[in-house]
C-alpha cells in the first residue's frame, strides 16, 4: 500500500463488507477490519502472506472447491482487467487458536482490479459478504434435517450457476479463437509488393470481439506499381466481418482487371448492391506508380488519404470523393484524381476510427492526424504506424474500429 496515497488506503478500509487487497502474485497487501473480524485473524497473521496459506481449503472436506474457484476468478481478473463476480461459495474458515478445526462458512465474493496508468492490473480488491447466517436463518425454525437439506439445496443451485458461467466462459474463449482465425484469414499481414513494404494496423472498438467491418488490401500491379485500399462496413462483430470479407475480395479481384481505382470502385459498388449489410459501406483506393511518381485515387464516401511530403507538409487527397458504395440506384461513373509525390513521401490510408470523435468536427480529427504525421515525418513505416495509433486513439480504447496502412514512397 506504500505506493498509493493515504486517501486510497482510507477508501479501502471503508469498503462495505470484508475486503482484502492482493498483489498479482496473490500475496495479501492489506485487509480491512471487517475481514480481520470475520476471519478471526490479526493483521500480522495476514499481511504479507499468500492468500491460500492464510485461507486454505478445509482438509477434512474432500469436495472442498473454495480455493479452486477463487483462484480461477482471480486469474480471470488478472487476464482481462475486468471485475469478476462469483456465485455463492462455501469456503470453510479455520478457527482461531484451534489449528486444523474448520467452521462451515458461506460467502458472496467479488474481485475487482486496480489498474495502473498503462491499464495493467496492479492490485486486486477481493470483497466478500458473509451469508452464512442468511442461509441458516431460512431454516432456523425447522428441525436439523430440513435445515441441512435447505442449506445444501441453496449451495447446490449456486454451484450449478458457477458451472454454467464456467461453460459460457469456455464457449466464449472458443468463439474468440474462431474469430481470431477468421480475422487472420481475411486480413493477413501484407507481403512485400515488389521491393516496397507497407505497415498495417488493425484495432477493433472497445467491447468488440476482436473483429470488425474495417479492412485493408494491397496488391502488386504490372510495372513498378501498387494498389492499396481501405474500407469500412457499418457495424461490428461477425456479421460486419463477413460483409467486409466479401467486399474486400471483390475489390481485390476488380483491381487486377480494371484500368484504375475509379473503375475498380464502380465494380465494387455494383457488387455491393447485391450484398445484404453492405449498405453505406465506404472505401478508398489508390494506385501508386513509382515510375511516374504519381498516385491515382478515388473515394466512395471515405475519409481522404493523407500524403506526407518530405518537407513535412500534409496534403489530404480529397479531389475524387463520391457517395458510399451502392448508394446510387443506377450506375454513374466515379471520379478519379491524380497527384505527384517525391521520393521519401508517405501515403497513409485509414478508417474513420482513427480521426473521428463524438461531438467533434471531422476537421479537428484531420488536423490532429496532420500534426502527428508532421511530427514523425522521419520515422519508418512501422514506427510511424505505431505513433499514429498511440497519439490519435483514445487512451481508454477506441469507440470505433480502426484500420491503418502506412507506405513510405
Amino acid at each position: 500500500m506504500n505506493d498509493f496515497p493515504i486517501d486510497y488506503a482510507a477508501v479501502f478500509q471503508a469498503l462495505p463488507g470484508a475486503a482484502l487487497l492482493l498483489t498479482p502474485d496473490l500475496v495479501i497487501a492489506d485487509a480491512n477490519e471487517a475481514l480481520l473480524r470475520r476471519a478471526g485473524r490479526q493483521r500480522r497473521q495476514v499481511i504479507g502472506h499468500h492468500l491460500f496459506d492464510v485461507f486454505p481449503d478445509n482438509p477434512q472436506d474432500p469436495d472442498a472447491t473454495g480455493v479452486r474457484n477463487l483462484r480461477a476468478s482471480l486469474e480471470r481478473v488478472l487476464a482481462t482487467g475486468l471485475t469478476d463476480t462469483m456465485a455463492l461459495q462455501r469456503y470453510d474458515v479455520e478457527l482461531p487458536g484451534r489449528p486444523g478445526e474448520f467452521e462451515e462458512r458461506y460467502w458472496s465474493p467479488v474481485n475487482a482490479p486496480v489498474l495502473d496508468a498503462d491499464g495493467q492490473v496492479r492490485l486486486i480488491v477481493h470483497r466478500v459478504e458473509e451469508v452464512t447466517e442468511i442461509i441458516r436463518a431460512g431454516a432456523a425454525r425447522e428441525d436439523g434435517g430440513v435445515r441441512q437439506r435447505m442449506t445444501a439445496e441453496l449451495y447446490a443451485r449456486a454451484q450449478e450457476l458457477q458451472q454454467l458461467n464456467d461453460r459460457l466462459r469456455q464457449a466464449h474463449a472458443r468463439e474468440r479463437l474462431v474469430v481470431l482465425a477468421l480475422q487472420d484469414a481475411m486480413l493477413p499481414a501484407p507481403r512485400p509488393v515488389g521491393h516496397h513494404r507497407a505497415a498495417v494496423r488493425y484495432r477493433p472498438a472497445v467491447g468488440a470481439l476482436n473483429v470488425c467491418g474495417d479492412w485493408y488490401d494491397l496488391a502488386e500491379l504490372p510495372g513498378d506499381r501498387m494498389a492499396v485500399a481501405v474500407g469500412d462496413v457499418v457495424g461490428h462483430g461477425l456479421e460486419a466481418a463477413c460483409v467486409m470479407g466479401q467486399l474486400r475480395s471483390a475489390l481485390s479481384a476488380a483491381t487486377l482487371v480494371t484500368a484504375g481505382p475509379a473503375r475498380a470502385l464502380e465494380v465494387l459498388g455494383t457488387y455491393a448492391r447485391s450484398v445484404e449489410g453492405a449498405e453505406s459501406a465506404t472505401a478508398v483506393e489508390a494506385f501508386i506508380d513509382w515510375t511516374t511518381h504519381t498516385i491515382a485515387y478515388s473515394s466512395a464516401g471515405h475519409p481522404p488519404p493523407a500524403l506526407l511530403h518530405p518537407d513535412g507538409r500534409v496534403e489530404f487527397l480529397d479531389g475524387a470523393t463520391d457517395p458510399p458504395l451502392g448508394a446510387r440506384p443506377e450506375h454513374v461513373d466515379r471520379p478519379e484524381a491524380q497527384v505527384s509525390f517525391a521520393d521519401d513521401a508517405v501515403l497513409v490510408l485509414y478508417t474513420d476510427g482513427l480521426i473521428e470523435r463524438r461531438r467533434e468536427d471531422i476537421d479537428v480529427g484531420l488536423a490532429r492526424l496532420a500534426a502527428s504525421l508532421t511530427r514523425h515525418r522521419g520515422a519508418g513505416a512501422e514506427t510511424l504506424a505505431d505513433a499514429l495509433l498511440a497519439e490519435l486513439l483514445p487512451a481508454d480504447g477506441a469507440t470505433d474500429d480502426t484500420a491503418l496502412v502506412v507506405i513510405r514512397l
